[in-house]
């Protein structure tokens, strides 16, 4: 008897006993689908940090504020944060940096400004972000319309600002033109003189929700002069990015008086790195989901294996017919065995497509990535092949060993 003439089988024996089969199924079904959901989701979710943050650049570092990070690998007590950096610590070190590189000083002034034109106004929950004539540089940001803010107006502190596309069609609906426009920024002033292209949202902010002024004018309105500031360095070439690294590290030491003896009281950052210390946060989702749906896949490996003791007891006859007619142990034992395996397969493939579904869909809300997850998809087969095996074993050994004679007698 061959593979197909056994799946045939197992297919009519299934269609027989539907509802316990079904009900098996489903439960095969769930296991799947929390497991592939769950890693689809976290897949899509570590796409979509290496996509918001490569706009960065590779060649593209960052010096910060130290002791403000999020802790590591889940343990270790809070590191203390060091003292602030300051604007006029940033513009000395913008100024005396001559390593082929272009350097980006900027802060976030607030988060929940409202911003107003005429009688429309957004919710209070715009970011706004104080930036140098250098910053589309460094983050990968580009105009749609108008222009960005020149050197003398970042120097002179104007009250100019660029919008996001979101804050955009908040307040002007596509109607009117907004460059030249003048727009309330928490009850401030402001000359529009450019939008930016759509960016999307990310797990740091969302760059369509937020509008630019210059670094001057945000620390004196909004942060005041002890503000810390954050600094970026774009670097030409990649491979000298070390080096660039080096010599910023050097200068900066410099710049905030510290001795030879004294460890950095600032930290130097790769964009890179910055996704790859969230990604190692999120690959704890990724244990614990396959721990869940591992679990829910014994419960079902559980049910399936008693649903094929009761078939085995309920087809007594039929086995003691077929070993009358020639069939052989082997042939028995690999009849429950593909039995098993078929509804696991069935199951299997339910919670695959409905976990491809339930995963993306989480994905998307969180602004993520719509992926086929096709590591997981052949993951999930093959634990299904596994499940079904394990399951099917005993009660095809048990069907293959029953006495023909006996068989034939039991009703």
């Amino acid at each position: 008897m061959n593979i197909i003439e056994n799946i045939r089988m197992a297919l009519r024996s299934i269609r027989s006993n539907l509802t316990r089969t079904v009900l098996t199924c489903l439960i095969i079904a769930f296991g799947i689908m929390a497991l592939v959901g769950i890693l689809t989701a976290v897949d899509s979710l570590k796409a979509s940090i290496y996509s918001n943050f490569s706009t960065l650049g590779s060649n593209t570092f960052s010096i910060r504020q130290s002791g403000l990070n999020m802790r590591r690998h889940g343990g270790g007590n809070d590191e203390k944060a060091s003292p602030p950096i300051l604007f006029e610590h940033a513009k000395l070190f913008k100024d005396r940096y001559t390593f082929p590189a272009k350097v980006s000083v900027s802060t976030m002034a607030t988060m929940i400004a409202t911003v107003k034109f005429n009688s429309e106004k957004t919710n209070p929950n715009i970011g706004v972000w104080g930036v140098d004539e250098n910053y589309l540089e460094a983050t990968g940001y580009e105009i749609s319309e108008g222009r960005f803010f020149t050197f003398n107006e970042v120097q002179t502190g104007v009250s100019d600002v660029v919008l996001g596309n979101d804050v955009v069609l908040k307040l002007f609906k596509g109607i009117t033109d907004p460059i030249n426009q003048f727009v309330s920024i928490n009850n401030m002033r402001y000359r529009i003189i450019g939008v930016m292209k759509p960016k999307g949202s990310s797990m740091v902010r969302s760059g369509d929700n937020t509008v630019y002024i210059p670094i001057l004018n945000a620390i004196r309105y909004y942060r005041g002069p002890k503000a810390s500031v954050g600094v970026s360095v774009t670097v030409e070439n990649i491979n000298q990015l070390d080096y660039a690294i080096d010599e910023a590290i050097g200068l900066f030491r410099g710049i905030r008086g510290l001795q030879i003896s004294e460890s950095n009281n600032f930290e130097m950052t790769k964009s890179d790195a910055i996704a790859n210390t969230v990604v190692d946060q999120v690959s704890y989702v990724t244990f614990a989901a396959t721990i869940i749906g591992v679990i829910t896949l014994f419960g079902a490996a559980i049910g399936l294996m008693n649903i094929m003791l009761v078939s085995v007891t309920e087809r007594t006859r039929e086995i003691g017919v077929s070993k009358a007619l020639g069939a052989t142990r082997k042939n028995i034992r690999m009849q429950f065995l593909v039995e098993a395996i078929v509804i696991c397969q069935i199951g299997g493939l339910l919670g695959i497509f409905f976990g491809i579904l339930a995963g993306n869909g989480v994905s998307l809300l969180i602004g993520g990535n719509f992926i086929i997850p096709w590591i997981w998809i052949i993951a999930g087969i093959i634990f299904c092949f596994i499940v079904g095996l394990v399951s099917g074993l005993y009660p095809a050994i048990k069907a293959s060993k029953l006495d023909p004679i006996e068989a034939l007698r039991y009703e």
